[in-house]
Parts: structure tokens; C-alpha cells; sequence
């Protein structure tokens, strides 16, 4: 087959699958390619930074790993809100209307900034009893290290927060390039002080919560001068986020709290999971670390699909555009399974070298190897139902039902099915994990349903 040839039909299977009225595959790649550099990056140097962490020990991973979920929970409380602001952004620039993208932008920032600094001085007020909670059980030393990264950690998170809002705003109208550009200086920053902090000056949790710090703190004064020097799109002022617009922050928290809620309530039954592993022992939890942060190299081409769906349904529904939403989300989905396939084949074979990178200890190998063996089959059919597809919902405006639905299935399904499988029946972790897996066909299945009907495409989230 010649050149041409397949070049043709490359072309001719793009065209069909991923170019629409609203958008075309050229724009839709533009959109993915950064955002699939971004992912690929953070899950690559997060995977470094806890192999880095494992050189001072178990207890430390363990202590990582655990306030890291609470990390995950509180932080996507605000990446939430900051999502709600991609979304009516896309709209906005869906519709033409140049002025309300500026003010959406403003909006998201101001809201964002000011929820992460009320959820960091309330952890730093509570840290006492909320480490009496997660680490009750645990060692001495896991506890210690666990005190150390929380409170560093809550103190970052007003950094992160300016970074994501304007991350989300950029993402909104197709500047995925420049939201890599400060994803990069803040996680890029982050590992090469963990190496200082860590490997040279052998500093432990402690050196890794001041180079989270410096980091995020690096990264937002760099997105909020790139936001008011050098872009041209979005055109926000200082003064604009400083002013809170009612009726364009409804906007932003119609879609944005149920998000919200559903990350609390989601992350929350991920926490209480964790809390099942802890009576397991610090290998459990070594155990589920490490099979976690090897999941995330998996999920990087589907995490990507999931973020670059927001804009493109987003902007299909300010054009209301309802044949195109459907069509990219049916394309997205199928894509995303197809790349959970291609990345097992890549990854699997290369279990001994990965898992290595942590150290574990060798009696914990075994069980890391038949979680992630369950897991990679797993969800190859069921991720990209459970995840896509909310994506695509939530972008129509479809926030309260996609949330609703999440918060259930994760509780009556991952918590509950998660403590009976990995305690009662005595599986241990793999039963945790398999409770995972199962709860993702559920809600996965739930997804499509509402995506086959037509309650999604009703909401009318701008004028």
C-alpha cells in the first residue's frame, strides 16, 4: 500500500469519526496532543516523586499515599469549580460572545482562589482529629510523616488552585498548549526540588512538602502574568477577579458544585477505602500505592480523552449542535478503550522494571502483579463508560444527574462491595481493587443510559 494511499485513509477515517460542523479532527488533535504531554507528565513524575519517597522507607510511602487521597479529595473540590468554568467558557466561545468568555474566565478564578483558601484554613484547624481518623490504626512513624506532609500539603493549596482556574479557562477555549506550558513549570519544578529536598539533602516528607509548595506558588504567579500580560483571547484583568459577578458564578457552581459534591463524595469513598486497607498493614498499603500510581500510566491517553471532550461537547452545545456532541462522545469512547488495549500491551511486559522503581518489599510483589494484571482487563471495557461519557454529559450541562450518579454507585457500590470482598470475604486488597472494577461497570452502564435518551441535550446553561 503505498504512501498516499494510507495517508488517505487516515484522512478519511478522521474525517469521519472525529470532524463535525462544530469542530474537526485537526482542532480536536490540537486539543489533545498538549493535554495528553500534560497527562503523561504528571502521572510520569508523580510515579517518580513516590519512587524517590521510597528511599526513606515504607512508612513514608505509606504516609504519602494516604494523605495524598485527602489531597485528591480536597483539591478536585476546587478542580471541580474549575471544570464548571471550562464548561460555560466552551459555551460562551461556542455562542461568539467574546465578552462573556472574559467574564467566565474572571469568574472561575475568583471563586476557585477564595474556595481553596477557605478548605486549606479549615484542614490546618482540624489536622488533629482528621489524623486521628485516617491513621488511627497506624504506626508511629506513618502518623509522624503523615502530620508533616498534611499540613505542607493544605498550605499549597491556594497555589494550585490560581493554576487549575486558569488552566480550566484556557482549556475552555482551546489553549490546551499554554495550560501545558504551566502544568509543566509547576510539576517539572516540583520533581527537580524533590530531588534536591529528598536525594541530596535527605530531607524526607518534609522536603517534599516544601518543594510542593514552592512549586505551586511558582507555577501561579506564572499563570496569573501570563493570564494578564501575555494572552489576547481571554483579555482579564486583575481587577476582574477580584470582583464577583453573581449571576456568571451561578453559572460556573450550577455545573460546577454537583461536580463538587460528587469529587467529595467520590474521593470521600476512596478515603474510607483506604481506611479498610490500613487494618490490612503498612504492606497493603504499600501494596495499593504503588499498584495506584502504576493505574494512572495506564489512564494516561484516557484521562487526556476525558479533559479534551469538556471543550469539544462544550463548544458543540454553544453552537447547539446536538448531532455533533453525540457523534464525539461515541468517537471518544471507542478511542479510549481502544487505548487502554494498546497501552497494556506496551506496559504489561514491562511489570518487573516499573514496579522496581518503588523497592517494594518482595513478599508484596505477587499481589501488586494480580491487581494490575485485573485490573488492565478490566478496564478496557468499562473505563472509558464510567468516565467519557460523564465528561460529555457534564459539558451539555447535565452536572446534577451525571454527580448524583457517581456519589451512589461509589458508595453503594465500591465502599460497601469494597469492605465485603477485601475484609469480610478476606481478599484482601485485590478485592478492594476488584470492588473498583465493578462499581465502573455499574456506573458506566447508568451513563449510557442517559446518554441515549435525550435529557442531556435540554439544559440551557447560557443565553
Amino acid at each position: 500500500m503505498s504512501q498516499l494511499s494510507v495517508r488517505m485513509r487516515t484522512h478519511g477515517f478522521l474525517n469521519k469519526h472525529f470532524t463535525g460542523e462544530s469542530i474537526d479532527y485537526r482542532q480536536i488533535i490540537a486539543l489533545f496532543i498538549p493535554l495528553l504531554i500534560d497527562q503523561a507528565f504528571i502521572v510520569g513524575l508523580n510515579l517518580v516523586n513516590t519512587a524517590m519517597i521510597s528511599s526513606s522507607g515504607m512508612a513514608a510511602v505509606s504516609a504519602v499515599n494516604m494523605i495524598d487521597s485527602l489531597n485528591i479529595f480536597l483539591i478536585n473540590v476546587f478542580v471541580a469549580v474549575s471544570t464548571g468554568g471550562t464548561v460555560v467558557v466552551a459555551q460562551y466561545r461556542g455562542s461568539g460572545n467574546d465578552l462573556m468568555v472574559s467574564k467566565a474566565a474572571s469568574g472561575t478564578i475568583s471563586s476557585v482562589s477564595l474556595l481553596a483558601l477557605c478548605i486549606s484554613l479549615f484542614m490546618i484547624a482540624l489536622y488533629n482529629p482528621i489524623l486521628s481518623v485516617l491513621f488511627g490504626s497506624a504506626s508511629p512513624d506513618v502518623l509522624a510523616n503523615g502530620k508533616v506532609y498534611l499540613l505542607g500539603s493544605c498550605v499549597s493549596f491556594v497555589g494550585i488552585a490560581v493554576v487549575e482556574a486558569v488552566c480550566g479557562a484556557l482549556r475552555g477555549i482551546g489553549k490546551t498548549r499554554a495550560s501545558l506550558a504551566l502544568s509543566l513549570i509547576m510539576n517539572l519544578s516540583y520533581v527537580v526540588l524533590n530531588v534536591v529536598f529528598i536525594n541530596l539533602l535527605h530531607m524526607g516528607v518534609l522536603g517534599m512538602t516544601i518543594a510542593v509548595n514552592v512549586s505551586r506558588y511558582a507555577a501561579a504567579v506564572c499563570a496569573l502574568i501570563y493570564l494578564v500580560r501575555v494572552d489576547d483571547d481571554l483579555r482579564v484583568q486583575l481587577r476582574d477577579m477580584l470582583y464577583f459577578n453573581l449571576a456568571m458564578l451561578k453559572k460556573i457552581l450550577f455545573i460546577g458544585l454537583p461536580f463538587a459534591a460528587e469529587q467529595m463524595f467520590f474521593n470521600g469513598g476512596k478515603i474510607l477505602t483506604q481506611i479498610f486497607i490500613v487494618n490490612l498493614g503498612t504492606n497493603a498499603l504499600a501494596t495499593n500505592a504503588i499498584c495506584s500510581s502504576l493505574a494512572n500510566v495506564f489512564q494516561i491517553p484516557s484521562n487526556a480523552l476525558a479533559l479534551t471532550i469538556v471543550t469539544v461537547v462544550g463548544q458543540c452545545m454553544g453552537r447547539r449542535n446536538v448531532e455533533d456532541a453525540r457523534k464525539f462522545t461515541k468517537s471518544f469512547i471507542w478511542l479510549s478503550s481502544c487505548s487502554f488495549i494498546v497501552m497494556g500491551l506496551i506496559l504489561m511486559p514491562l511489570f518487573k522494571p516499573m514496579v522496581g522503581l518503588f523497592h517494594p518489599p518482595a513478599e508484596i510483589v505477587d499481589d501488586i502483579f494480580t491487581v494490575m494484571l485485573i485490573n488492565t482487563l478490566a478496564q478496557i471495557p468499562l473505563w472509558s463508560i464510567a468516565f467519557i461519557t460523564p465528561s460529555a454529559l457534564r459539558a451539555a450541562g447535565d452536572s446534577k444527574f451525571t454527580s448524583l450518579t457517581s456519589m451512589l454507585s461509589m458508595w453503594l457500590c465500591r465502599v460497601v462491595l469494597g469492605y465485603m470482598l477485601g475484609i469480610v470475604f478476606n481478599l484482601g486488597i485485590v478485592g478492594v481493587w476488584l470492588a473498583m472494577d465493578i462499581e465502573w461497570g455499574v456506573r458506566g452502564l447508568v451513563f449510557l443510559w442517559r446518554f441515549r435518551g435525550n435529557k442531556w441535550v435540554q439544559h440551557r446553561l447560557i443565553d
